[in-house]
């Protein structure tokens, strides 16, 4: 995920949870929300901003001509229903859509409703959030079971890390058989390959106020190593909760921002927390990575406080760091490379 600056999420949820409300908040763009299931079958895909008050704060200091954020692209697919994985609904096509995402935003519905009808004909997230995610390990498994044969084969014949990618594989399959989730593996080649829905991070969106949200439903979130928010999207007032509901996802997937500034512009890049400073450089210019010496940095805050650039270099407050920096979260940096 070197170089991404765009983190991509997939929506996913039973009809009437939420959903294309949530993605009508996120964008303002007119989504058809009938009440009925199956109303959303293109996913419809909105790019939001990633809200960051530091960029603010830094656009002001150097008063650049432009400011660009970081963004995230969510991905509203059609409701899942039970048999999904098997095209029950208009299931495979929408499971292939959330392929291409880096995580998935799970919409539960725990807000009671009389006028709003349950595809499940009740109201139980705990019952909901076994639904989609035996969905996503059932197609899951259909995809690893279409695999092992020629991984057998690679194996067999000696190629290079074969071996390793069918262990990987055969433990995939032995987990999805009993439904569990496989985020753990998320960084293993074979998994990363087949982009398996089980090994995307998660972030339950819980739908209602924090009273709907029935005892046991954040055990259940926690065990499976995923985060969650409480959002009522029935409440105009959403805002602040999507602006959670992104550095939720931020913290699931280690990523952190950092940023350039100058009188052109101020712009945030998203990285993997953990990168050093060549490869984050390539996310400004794939060529940086390649042809990078070092990089001028200062923290975000150091440089508010110092008043500017100049001034900063002038106490001797810029910092040259080589290849091996690993770049922080809020680090302003100037590149220089060859």
């Amino acid at each position: 995920m070197c170089g991404m600056n765009k983190l991509s999420l997939g929506i996913v949820g039973l009809p009437n949870v939420g959903k294309s409300t949530l993605f009508k908040a996120i964008t303002h763009n007119p989504v058809n929300i009938a009440n009925y299931p199956f109303c959303t079958i293109d996913p419809n895909i909105g790019v939001v901003s990633v809200p960051d008050e530091r960029l603010e704060k830094l656009n002001e200091l150097s008063k650049s001509k432009k400011k660009v954020p970081a963004v995230v692209e969510f991905y509203d697919i059609a409701g899942l229903v039970r048999g999904a994985n098997k095209g029950e609904g208009l299931g495979n096509q929408f499971l292939s859509h959330i392929r291409e995402t880096n995580a998935i935003v799970e919409v539960l519905r725990c807000f009671k409703s009389a006028e709003i009808i349950h595809v499940e004909n009740s109201v139980d997230p705990i019952r909901d959030m076994e639904i989609i995610n035996a969905e996503l390990a059932l197609k899951d498994l259909d995809t690893v079971e279409k695999v092992l044969k020629s991984l057998e084969a690679e194996a067999r014949s000696g190629k290079k890390d074969a071996q390793k990618d069918l262990e990987v594989a055969k433990i995939a399959h032995e987990r999805l058989l009993k439904g569990e989730l496989l985020v753990d593996l998320r960084h293993e080649p074979i998994i990363k390959k087949l982009q398996l829905l089980t090994a995307k991070p998660q972030v339950y969106l819980l739908n209602g106020s924090p009273e709907d949200v029935p005892a046991g439903l954040i055990e259940k979130i926690k065990a499976l190593g995923a985060d969650y928010t409480t959002i009522d999207l029935g409440d105009p007032s959403t805002g602040s909760g999507l602006n959670q509901l992104i550095q939720k996802c931020y913290s699931v997937l280690d990523l952190i921002s950092f940023f350039t500034t100058g009188e052109d512009e101020t712009r945030a890049w998203t990285i993997v927390k953990g990168e050093k400073a060549p490869q984050a450089s390539g996310t400004i210019h794939t060529d940086f990575e390649k042809s990078f010496i070092r990089a001028e940095t200062i923290s975000w805050n150091k440089l508010l406080e110092i008043g500017s650039w100049s001034k900063a270099k002038q106490k001797g407050q810029i910092r040259s760091e080589g290849k091996e920096y690993t770049v922080q979260d809020g680090d302003v940096i100037e590149v220089k490379h060859g």
